[in-house]
């Protein structure tokens, strides 16, 4: 390949040679061109088997596809698309892309906003009346971006009772987890709403609309909407779960995550990156998918509209992963070289990010020296690891009753759940890396100003007070006022609490089972992991409600509705 590049790189002069010895040297450049580069791509080939060589004809496996300057490049399949019938994965195999759909409902959303249809800063009242009155103003950029500050109903569901619809469940939502706009909390909800926007503001049924606007245009012929999953399609792997007596499968049957799924191969999904660089639903399009959302303070996000801004190992990656049960796929471009890949999975066996990372190994030229935020923290030694050591624990935020637990992971101080912590000096630490997945990205500080108490810090400077959980274990007495039934019409569920070996026992819409264990942080405070729950009580002191959150939802309000009638 070196002779090679020489020879396409020197001009050549007719002076001095022969017609015969010309005629040569044509001739072994273009043998040299037709075989020199089918072994480049034998080489990568091979590379890309390796990465697969888990999955067999007796196992789930993936398809991956990647393209090089508008070409594909790599498409390859590996294991077994149906485990009862032996049908073998296939670069044609359709797989259910999970997640990885909501930068095609955004652009459904913003074709639809270039031609004037819909506006971005309008009140989304506007288009869905019947949702409730938040007293706050909720835009179409604030759904698109995950800063609307809706319940993710994904949350919500495992609460409710009979399985409702996910639009359902929206609507009977009376709060929000915050102000829109003052937050990112990954939601769901959201993109339910923006596939019923769409449907109403076109007249037509969201699978049509997808297929006549983009997936047609762009040649997408293997890309579906599908709103009934157990519609017979053709090529569709089945997936499954892994367990330790083999596999079983694991699909989504019913229509209960948001009106339907998109349905593609990793051949379809590298095409369609490759048509939002080449701005084939216009530059607006495009450009409006991969800007940068920002905050109500001005705070700028690696989050655009339905697509990650990130950066790995120091090159710049657009990307968006997705899981539907067994099915996990993870579709991605580098676009300053001008690189995409997808992998589509149809098991658990092996999350697909991983294995588009190892992808990517061989493809993308990476930056000398790397980010240093790109890995790990390093680990604490000496007096330092000692002292990290005392400041971890569980921490309570002493207006909002919100908790932060600190623990020592390898060596290194972190946020349990969240990111690492670097120290800045003997009592200061400066969160590591920068997600947006937690706290809005917030380069947040944290300043020790006893063991037991630290400020928290923001980087636009705003500062909040977290004191250590002291322990605490409640009375008989007190176990026995939190006891009862408390239902809530929001979710359509009721929760009965009763004492414990340690803390209280609830169960949730006559459950089977013995139930959950809440263990107590404060008074009339339990956790049970990210999971939070806040007895209310009236002026009196009796207890009247509960609180109930976790990760993706805040205060949902149970009433109590009076003591249990029986021990369970």
């Amino acid at each position: 390949m070196k002779l090679l590049k020489k020879h396409l790189h020197t001009p050549y002069s007719f002076q001095g040679k022969s017609f015969l010895q010309h005629f040569i040297l044509l001739a072994l450049l273009v043998v040299a061109i037709l075989f020199a580069s089918p072994a480049h791509a034998q080489d990568k080939t091979a590379e890309v088997d390796k990465i697969f060589n888990w999955a067999n004809q007796e196992t789930p496996g993936c398809a991956c596809a990647v393209s090089q300057n508008g070409k594909v490049v790599v498409s390859r399949a590996y294991g077994s698309a149906d485990l009862e019938r032996n049908a073998p994965i296939t670069p044609n195999t359709i797989f259910d892309i999970g997640s990885v759909r909501k930068q095609f409902i955004a652009a459904a959303v913003l074709l639809l906003v270039d031609e004037k249809s819909l506006s971005l800063t309008e009140d989304i009242h506007t288009y869905i009346p019947e949702l409730p009155d938040y007293g706050q103003k909720i835009t179409l950029n604030h759904l698109l971006t995950h800063t609307s500050g809706l319940r993710d109903w994904t949350g919500l569901l495992p609460l409710a009772n009979g399985k409702p619809e996910a639009l359902t469940l929206i609507l009977r939502q009376k709060g929000l987890n915050f102000a829109p706009g003052e937050e990112w909390s990954y939601s769901n909800s959201g993109y339910v709403l923006l596939t019923e926007i769409v449907a109403r503001k076109s007249g037509m049924p969201i699978a049509e609309f997808l297929r006549k606007r983009l997936f047609e245009p762009l040649g997408l012929k293997s890309t579906s909407y599908v709103v009934d999953m157990t519609a017979v399609i053709k090529n569709r792997a089945m997936a499954y779960e892994k367990q330790k007596d083999g596999y079983k499968l694991d699909m989504y049957w019913g229509n209960d995550r948001g009106g339907g799924a998109i349905l593609s191969t990793a051949n379809d999904l590298v095409l369609w990156n490759d048509a939002l660089k080449n701005n084939r639903l216009g530059a607006f399009v495009s450009e409006k998918l991969q800007e940068p959302a920002k905050l109500n303070n001005g705070r700028q996000l690696g989050y655009a509209r339905g697509l990650f801004l990130e950066s790995f190992r120091g090159v710049k990656e657009v990307w968006h992963s997705g899981g539907a049960a067994g099915y996990h796929s993870w579709l991605g471009s580098f676009p300053e070289q001008n690189i995409s890949i997808a992998v589509v999975c149809n098991s658990d066996a092996k999350p697909a990010t991983g294995l588009a990372e190892r992808l990517a190994d061989l493809f993308v030229s990476y930056k000398t020296p790397q980010d240093p935020l790109a890995g790990p923290p390093p680990a604490l030694t000496g007096d330092t690891l000692l002292e990290a050591k005392g400041k971890a624990g569980l921490f309570i935020h002493e207006q909002t009753g919100e908790t932060m637990r600190l623990a020592l992971d390898r060596d290194r101080l972190r946020v349990a759940g969240g990111p690492g912590l670097v120290p800045l000096s003997k009592n200061r630490f400066k969160r590591h890396g920068a997600f947006v997945q937690y706290m809005s990205q917030d380069q947040f500080e944290l300043n020790f100003l006893s063991p037991d108490q630290f400020e928290l810090k923001t980087m636009e400077g705003k500062t909040a007070k977290y004191k250590r959980a002291e322990p605490y274990t409640p009375s008989p007495a007190d176990l026995k006022a939190l006891t009862g039934r408390y239902t809530s019409e929001e979710v359509g569920a009721f929760f009965d609490m009763a004492p414990g070996k340690d803390g209280l026992m609830g169960k949730a819409n006559d459950a089977a089972g013995p139930g959950f264990a809440l263990t107590p942080v404060k008074p009339d405070t339990f956790q049970l992991g990210g999971v939070l729950v806040r007895f209310m009580r009236d002026k009196t002191g009796k207890v009247v409600a509960l609180e109930y959150s976790n990760p993706v939802v805040r205060n949902i309000r149970f009433t109590k509705l009076g003591e249990l009638t029986s021990q369970r």
